[in-house]
């Protein structure tokens, strides 16, 4: 076990880091990454890179995420979630199922997102939980987002949604927006990141279950962003060598592979004709 890929369930109270150096130590491999991080409150799918696949990091995809979220109304806290310090309550709550599945609706599609302050994001160089923590508050650019889809699974004493949502939503922030929305607060209780493109959560190893036996993912086709193709190539000493190569395709990256071992990142000069813009051997 050396080069590959995993699909971890990362379990509640770690950090993204925390499951690489476990990983780390446990399979005596140094190079590990991961390709997005999850909050240490949040609990499902990561996605780790070992040896060599380290390599495709710059080019793992970016694609739609889905989530299991719950959360509670009436409770409002510095970290969008219940893990934080309360700053104000409200009681006496009356919100039908049908008028929450009336505002849920309105957040499809293309929206505006402020980044919430307790997160990693950075502004002139420092992450915003750093300025939160110096209890400074920092303005922060909405982002865009876009919400594919929305489902309510349960309405309770806590409420229970599924969303589709792309690279960089905060689903915090998402349920934060629902509650002003319904004129009230609204407060993250738990997040599972349940699917990664066409990763799923069903497909992923507990973090404890692996060890240096546990086989690893080879093809890294479903981990790529969409427009990077995946070719098998037999000149293997001129890729070695970087030299410039002919490749019958229309797309500007490509991934070239011999036998399902990793050769290089290709990159368009023009016409047919293809550079080496990563050794991955």
């Amino acid at each position: 076990m050396e080069n590959g890929i995993l699909y971890v369930n990362k379990p509640k109270g770690m950090t993204s880091f925390d499951v690489v150096y476990k990983l780390r130590k446990k399979l005596n491999i140094k190079s590990i990454g991961h390709t997005g991080t999850l909050d240490p409150n949040a609990e499902g799918l990561l996605i780790v890179l070992l040896g060599k696949y380290t390599k495709l990091l710059p080019y793992c995809n970016h694609d739609n995420k889905e989530y299991i979220a719950t959360f509670k109304f009436g409770i409002k806290t510095d970290t969008l979630d219940i893990w934080g310090e309360t700053l104000d309550t409200k009681n006496n709550i009356i919100i039908t199922k049908e008028k929450l599945e009336e505002v849920l609706k309105t957040f499809l599609g293309k929206q505006k997102q402020i980044p919430p302050m307790y997160s990693a994001k950075k502004v002139k160089g420092k992450k915003l939980y750093e300025y939160a923590r110096d209890n400074k508050e920092i303005k922060r650019e909405p982002i865009d987002i876009f919400i594919n889809n929305i489902e309510l699974l349960s309405f309770d004493k806590e409420v229970k949604i599924k969303t589709t949502v792309s690279s960089g939503t905060y689903i915090r922030t998402l349920i934060d927006d629902i509650g002003t929305k319904l004129n009230t607060y609204a407060c993250m209780t738990g997040l599972i990141r349940t699917a990664i493109g066409d990763v799923n959560l069903d497909n992923s190893i507990n973090l404890d279950d692996i060890n240096k036996e546990t086989m690893l993912i080879s093809n890294p086709r479903l981990i790529l962003d969409s427009n990077i193709e995946m070719l098998e190539s037999n000149k293997i000493e001129d890729i070695k060598n970087g030299k410039k190569i002919n490749l019958d395709s229309n797309n500007k990256t490509i991934l070239l592979t011999n036998n399902e071992k990793l050769l290089a990142i290709y990159e368009k000069v023009e016409g047919n004709i293809y550079r080496c813009r990563r050794g991955l051997w």
